[in-house]
Formats: C-alpha cells, sequence, structure tokens
C-alpha cells in the first residue's frame, strides 16, 4: 500500500491554517487513510491505491479542505491555450503507441517540492502506470527546450544523449545495459527494432521513454515552467495520469496550457481537464447507506468530498466529479462519497433485525479434514492453479484430449485449459523438485472443473485430493494402504478397489475406486512415459478422489 509522510508545518501550509497533530490524526482517517506512524512533527499515512491522487500534499489538504467544510464543491481547472505543437509520429505505434502531454508556468519549488514530485511520479508508475507498462511519466524543465516536440523511434546505437543522474553521454543501447533504470525496465523496449525518442524543435533529447529523462531537463527548485509528457501502451492509463498530475500542478503554479497532439490519423489537445457526469439517485443512496437524506444534505455531503452536484428531478442529483477522481466508476462510488461527506463516525450501528449462527461449509469441512487425514499419513500439502495447459493435462499424461474446458481469452499459453483432476500438477511439483532430496511425499486438496454429467454443455467444481509418493520403492502397494488409511479416516467404509485401464498407470498395478458401484478414483504406480515426459526417474505411485461421495 502506498505511504505519504505529512510534515504538520508544510501541510498546514497546504491547508491554509495552523493544524495540530491530533487534528491531523483525528480527521485523516474519516478520509480513508490509515496512520502508520506519528512523530514529533509529522503524520505518516497509508492510502488506497485507487486514491492516487493522494499521492502529493496537494491532493491530501484538498479533500481535507473539503471535509472539513472549509473549501467545498467542484475545484475549477481552467486550462490555457496554447499553439505548442506534439507531433507522434508512426514509428512509435507498435513499442509506445500513445503520448499526451501539458505546460504548467509560474510554479515555485523548493528541495522538499522536487522531492515530493519525484514520490509522486513513482507513486504514479506504480498505480496507474503498472510499474510504467501501462504508463509512463516524464516532466522537464520547458525554458531549455524548444517546441514543438517529436516523439518518435529511432535505431538502439542512432542517437547518444545525457541521461539522469549521469555526466557522459550514452546510446540507447548503452542506456539499457549500464543505467540502473535502463536495467530495471529494459525489458519494456528490448524486444522493439527501434527504440523510442522525445526531441524538441533542435533534436535535444527529452527523455527516452519509459525509461529515462534526460539530464537536460532535470528539474530542481530554481525550474519555473514545465513541460509533461505521459507516454505508454493504454490511452486511458495514459490520459488518467496526465490529468492527475495536471490537476495537482494546477493548485500551485500559475496556468496550465494546452498541448496540441498530432497523431497520424487524428488531433487531439490535452489535458482535458472536463469534469465526468454521472447520475446519482436518492431512493438507491438511503437504501445503501440506510438513511433518510434529504436530496440537499446529499448535495452537501457530495460536495464536501470535493464533487460538484446540482438537482436534476424530485429523485436524483447530476454529478460532477473532478478529473483526478479516476477512481469513481459508478453509482455506488458516489454513494460512498456522500458517506465519507456526511461522516462515518455519525452512522449508528445496529442489531441484525434476525439472529443466526455461521458454521463452516460442509465442503471446506471436508478439505479440512482431508488435509489433517494426509498430513497425518506423512504427506506434505502444494497449491496449484485450477488454470493449466493441454501438453501437461494430456500429452505428458499419455490420455486422449477430452471434454476439455477452454478459456476464450487466455493470457498466456501456460494456462489455457481448466483442470480436470489434480494428478497433472503434482507430477509438474515433482519435476520442479526433482533437484530436492528423496522420497518426496505430497498432496493436494482443492476444485477442479469438469462437464455436468446431465447437461454437458455446463461445467462445474469438484472437490477433490489426489497424492502421488516418489522414491526407489514406491510401488502400488505402498499408495494402496494410504488410500485405505484416508478412506477409513474420512468415514467411507463401504468401499471397494477393483482392476482398472488407465493410459496414465502401469497396466496391471492400477485399479479404480468404487463408492456403491460408482467410480470415485484411481490408484496405482504411475506409467514410465509419463515419467519421461516429466523428467523423473524415481517410480512414483499416485491417487486421486473425487470426495463429492462425501458432500452428498
Amino acid at each position: 500500500m502506498p505511504v505519504i509522510t505529512l510534515d504538520r508545518e508544510r501541510f498546514s501550509e497546504f491547508v491554509g491554517r495552523d493544524l495540530s497533530l491530533a487534528e491531523m490524526t483525528k480527521w485523516l482517517p474519516w478520509l480513508g487513510f490509515d496512520i502508520e506512524e506519528t512523530g514529533v512533527d509529522f503524520v505518516k499515512v497509508e492510502f488506497n491505491p485507487n486514491r492516487i491522487d493522494f499521492s502529493s500534499y496537494v491532493g491530501v489538504a484538498r479533500a481535507f479542505k473539503g471535509l472539513r467544510g472549509w473549501e467545498i464543491g467542484l475545484p475549477s481547472y481552467n486550462v490555457k491555450a496554447n499553439k505548442v505543437l506534439l507531433r507522434i509520429e508512426e514509428a512509435v505505434s507498435e513499442v509506445r503507441p500513445f503520448m499526451l502531454a501539458a505546460i504548467v508556468r509560474g510554479i515555485k519549488f523548493d528541495e522538499e517540492g522536487v522531492s515530493e514530485l519525484m514520490e509522486m511520479q513513482e507513486d504514479l508508475h506504480w498505480g496507474l502506470g503498472r510499474d510504467r507498462k501501462k504508463a509512463s511519466i516524464g516532466v522537464h524543465n520547458l525554458d531549455v527546450i524548444k517546441p514543438p516536440f517529436t516523439f518518435t523511434a529511432v535505431e538502439p546505437h542512432s542517437v547518444r544523449f545525457i541521461p539522469l543522474d549521469k555526466n557522459n553521454e550514452m546510446s540507447l543501447k548503452e542506456i539499457l545495459e549500464k543505467h540502473e533504470k535502463g536495467i530495471a525496465y529494459k525489458h519494456l523496449i528490448d524486444w522493439a527494432p527501434k527504440y523510442p525518442l522525445l526531441i524538441d524543435k533542435d533534436g535535444k533529447v527529452l527523455s527516452m521513454p519509459p525509461i529515462i529523462n534526460s539530464e537536460l531537463t532535470r528539474v530542481d527548485k530554481n525550474t519555473r515552467n514545465l513541460f509533461l509528457d505521459v507516454t505508454g501502451t493504454d490511452y486511458v492509463a495514459v490520459e488518467k495520469s496526465l490529468n492527475v498530475l495536471s490537476t495537482t500542478f494546477a493548485e500551485m503554479a500559475d496556468t496550465i496550457e494546452s498541448v496540441k497532439i498530432r497523431y497520424v490519423d487524428q488531433t487531439v489537445f490535452s489535458p482535458n481537464l472536463t469534469p465526468q457526469k454521472m447520475k446519482l439517485r436518492k431512493a438507491y443512496t438511503n437504501r445503501l447507506l440506510g438513511l433518510r437524506l434529504s436530496l440537499p444534505k446529499i448535495i452537501e455531503c457530495l460536495r464536501r468530498c470535493r464533487i460538484g452536484a446540482r438537482k436534476v428531478s424530485k429523485e436524483s442529483i447530476e454529478a460532477e466529479i473532478p478529473p483526478y477522481r479516476i477512481d469513481i466508476l459508478h453509482e455506488v462510488d458516489l454513494v460512498e462519497e456522500v458517506a465519507i461527506g456526511y461522516g462515518y463516525y455519525k452512522l449508528k450501528p445496529t442489531f441484525p433485525s434476525s439472529v443466526t449462527i455461521g458454521k463452516q461449509h460442509v465442503a471446506n469441512k471436508t478439505a479440512n479434514m482431508a488435509r489433517q487425514i494426509m498430513i497425518g499419513l506423512g504427506f506434505t500439502e502444494v497449491m496449484n492453479f485450477t488454470l493449466t495447459n493441454e501438453r501437461l493435462h494430456y500429452r505428458n499424461m499419455r490420455r486422449k484430449i477430452k471434454g476439455t474446458i477452454k478459456l476464450a481469452n487466455p493470457v498466456s499459453i501456460g494456462y489455457t485449459v481448466m483442470r480436470q483432476d489434480i494428478l497433472p500438477n503434482l507430477m509438474a511439483n515433482l519435476a520442479d523438485n526433482k533437484h530436492e532430496s528423496f522420497p518426496q511425499r505430497l498432496f493436494e486438496v482443492s476444485d477442479v472443473v469438469g462437464l455436468n454429467r446431465k447437461l454437458e454443455t455446463q461445467c462445474e467444481r469438484r472437490l477433490h485430493v489426489a497424492a502421488v509418493s516418489s522414491h526407489v520403492n514406491a510401488n502400488f502397494t505402498e499408495i494402496k494402504s494410504a488410500v485405505e488409511a484416508f478412506m477409513t479416516n474420512i468415514g467411507l467404509k463401504r468401499y471397494r478397489v477393483k482392476p482398472a485401464e488407465n493410459s496414465s498407470f502401469i497396466e496391471g498395478r492400477v485399479a479404480a475406486i468404487n463408492v456403491k458401484n460408482i467410480p470415485i478414483g484411481i490408484v496405482g504406480e504411475i506409467h514410465p512415459e509419463v515419467m519421461n515426459n516429466f523428467g523423473l526417474e524415481n517410480p512414483t505411485a499416485a491417487f486421486e478422489i473425487n470426495l463429492e461421495a462425501i458432500l452428498q
């Protein structure tokens, strides 16, 4: 969770009132902060990542003033038109296709302000940019560069510049190989034949997104005018990052100016700080909060959260959401803001109208019992994903692909289908740990997914237990003894072990476990070909049981 340290004196300057530490620690939690530490003259607080606007003194002070009623309603942000042009060339379309920008004039920094800017930038990289993958930010000294600016892509060795915190020129390739930031983030662009570069009219380098800025555009306490750029692979993340950044600077500077962004197929102006509008129903609000608030009271609560609000009918409100509030996505989010503005401390807890006694679900109870038994039998528990792939689940286990439940949009070739049993995962666990000492006895109690027996167009979850024993003397007798001990301890006394055939096991050393003539499991010695497929040398015996028979 992100953390910000608020110096009492400095925070008081942003709020416009002399605050005490006691006052800060009393009211900050009602905005959603957790107090991490209180010092002699500071408070360290933790905030939810969805409130990324809290990553700066400006953002916290803005909300604090609203909650206390000192400054309420929608903050006004005027973006002055400017003719500054930023060209986005087609060369970046494959590696880093989007960039938006803004100009800040008349800002006053001190050493603490520069440090806070860097911390906020990193919070945005983490919270919105997904560690620079979706969006990355550049803050530049506008006075040392000349528009128009160009965002392009160039050959790795074709351009040299001095990266931030260095004294010597380096090529783009050298930056990825030798610079600390280059080493950390090279995976974002080193696969591309050309690397992204932001340059000015004279060809001076501003930055190599998303890796590092140029030393030329370094921001310090004497910087008065800024050029902000946000680049990335996700346009929404880029726009939201710029909005949070722009609205923060808007309350610290004289003016915010727009930049004309010219793509190959369109032209846009940024930043776009137009408030988003959303409808909020009175009945919906009161039903969720258990209150009887009037429309004027709901409007007042929203304004305390710095959200614009006006009555549009007898039963609804139109809310105007400031551009830095990227966390408000649904009407229910506005209800939460009403609760904050009203004051959680005013809400009176009530007892439920009906008294109920909770107890453990039968599936969880059975699973926990199965785990205790297996641990008692000397097996070690592992946990695997319910997602797997066809190679591991079918080919490696010497069986035909049948009844596969495939994912419509898998994000990885390693996770393309839902597993129908646990044994393939346990075999993979043995393969991953074959460098460890033997014997190895592993088990897992978890869900699998299979086709519904009555409606084969639907699938259902089932609780299974599976175990493997791998060592030089592993055999059918050993694993069958484990099955018998498990079945006795879990309470299934009427079962039969009958000879069976299964391509994953050695013929003649495999049996089915039946309850009321219904097969619920398999036990036996793993086939040598399966062992070779997983790269295993020691003999392995295994069993798997469908625990649905116990649940029914």
